[in-house]
């Protein structure tokens, strides 16, 4: 009897060890997991946070030049501009180039014929025109563009027509021409689509990076 009792005894400090090791260890890893996890830390994102986050960075370029124009078209380009306020990162400089082609409208009956066809082109909503006077072969014909390529003067030609011009042509005439470039610095992805948009009303100008300025000799 006396042994059993022993036995008892025994069996009840082991298990008494055993749970009290139990709950150390459980309290132990507990406190593992909240050094791991900071719960404070922890928010979740709405969609446009997580859109916002995948965003990529808008992309600048250094410069770009927008042109040429023709100084007639220089002056809308002009205003343009300035409502995007570009400020000092905007400028212009003239160069002058030889057009080959020109759009026109063939000499009509004394300068009274030529006026007569200035007033159809105004109410056609065209600006664009020139009345030649000093050019004994096309004295009082109507330049109605000096273009530098064929291509740009049919360009051309095709516009007039849809606008409802039906007597004007293309021909070749080396002509000396000023014609106006833009140079934009800085330009942003918003910057860029508004260039974008201008440029699109004039399908004979570039839109591209500027050239790069050579590096001098003693730089390499």
């Amino acid at each position: 009897m006396r042994v059993f009792l022993l036995l008892l005894l025994l069996a009840n400090l082991v298990f008494l060890a055993w749970t009290q090791y139990s709950a150390l260890q459980a309290a132990g890893e507990t406190h593992l997991v909240d050094q791991q996890i900071n719960r404070e830390a922890i928010r979740v994102l709405s969609p446009d946070q997580l859109a916002a986050a995948r965003r990529e960075p808008p992309k600048t370029v250094a410069c770009v030049e927008l042109g040429s124009f023709n100084l007639a078209d220089a002056g809308k380009v002009d205003e343009q501009l300035a409502a995007l306020a570009l400020g000092g990162r905007l400028s212009q400089h003239r160069i002058d180039e030889s057009a080959n082609w020109w759009v026109f409208m063939p000499p009509q009956s004394g300068r009274e014929g030529a006026q007569k066809k200035v007033a159809e082109l105004k109410r056609l909503g065209i600006q664009e025109y020139f009345i030649l006077v000093d050019d004994p072969k096309f004295q009082f014909a109507i330049s109605l563009g000096v273009l530098r390529s064929e291509e740009a003067a049919r360009n051309r030609l095709e516009e007039l027509r849809v606008r409802g011009v039906r007597t004007a042509q293309v021909g070749r005439r080396a002509t000396p021409v000023q014609r106006v470039v833009y140079e934009i610095r800085a330009v942003d992805d918003a910057t860029n689509a508004k260039l974008v948009e201008i440029k699109a009303a004039f399908p004979s100008v570039e839109l591209k990076e500027c050239a790069k300025p050579a590096v001098p000799a003693d730089a390499k």
